[in-house]
């Protein structure tokens, strides 16, 4: 038997992003703004149920919902909200932060 008494930190702990759970995630930040484009013009008034992102209607017949997203576990949920409606996902990409 190893009598080491060193105290060895565990990759969990050691991980300031790591959730109960042990589900990965990162903090909310200016660069966790997310564009999805989904198939069809989805109404204005599903930008409350989409955690505020903002909705806009493109040519073409697409919509682009748009907004900052706070963490991973957020995104998989946003995800999850456009496949319950039965949106075609056209994209997902993170977006750069505009001038201030």
């Amino acid at each position: 038997m190893n009598d080491d008494s060193t105290v060895h930190e565990s990759a969990n702990d050691a991980n300031p992003f790591r959730e109960k759970g042990g589900q990965q995630s990162q903090p909310c930040s200016e660069s966790n703004l997310y564009e999805f484009r989904v198939k069809g013009h989805l109404d204005r008034r599903w930008s409350e149920w989409f955690d505020g992102l903002a909705i806009v209607h493109l040519e073409g017949g697409e919509t682009l919902l748009s907004g900052p997203v706070a963490d991973q576990a957020a995104l998989h949920g946003l995800l999850i909200k456009v496949r319950d409606l039965g949106l075609v996902l056209i994209s997902v990409n993170r977006a750069e932060p505009g001038p201030e």
